[in-house]
């Protein structure tokens, strides 16, 4: 699995293995019942520490992403379109929060955004 981790952000490294990871089951590179690398060895090929690596396999679990079974390791869990559809709506909803804040300081209309999403809807049907 290439997943690559930087310091330079201001991202945690557990935030980054499990937004890789769940960037790599939305776009199908990582499919349902794939095993995902044991912890100690992901953290080993990361030069980081294993419970940052148990940490993201935790939270990925929690939500769904992943299911793990003692003794055999870790596994994409079948994709859940709606689970992927709300964390979709989420990403949407935060992009929508910048646009808004930028519009206000940029003195852009409602109108305008507005034009501007219907022209991006427009191309994108052609």
């Amino acid at each position: 699995m290439n997943i690559i981790i930087t310091n330079s952000n201001d991202t945690p490294i557990f935030m980054q293995i499990k937004d890789s990871i769940k960037e790599s089951i939305f776009l199908d590179t990582l499919k349902e019942g794939e095993s995902l690398p044991s912890v100690r060895a992901f953290a080993s090929d990361l030069k980081i520490s294993f419970l940052t690596v148990k940490r993201a396999y935790d939270e990925l679990e929690k939500e769904g992403f992943i299911k793990t079974i003692p003794g055999k390791g870790s596994f994409i869990s079948p994709k859940n379109m709606e689970l992927i559809r709300e964390e979709k709506l989420k990403q949407i909803e935060s992009y929508i929060e910048e646009i808004y804040k930028l519009s206000k300081i940029s003195n852009i209309t409602e109108e305008e955004i507005k034009e501007l999403f219907q022209f991006i809807f427009e191309e994108e049907q052609k």
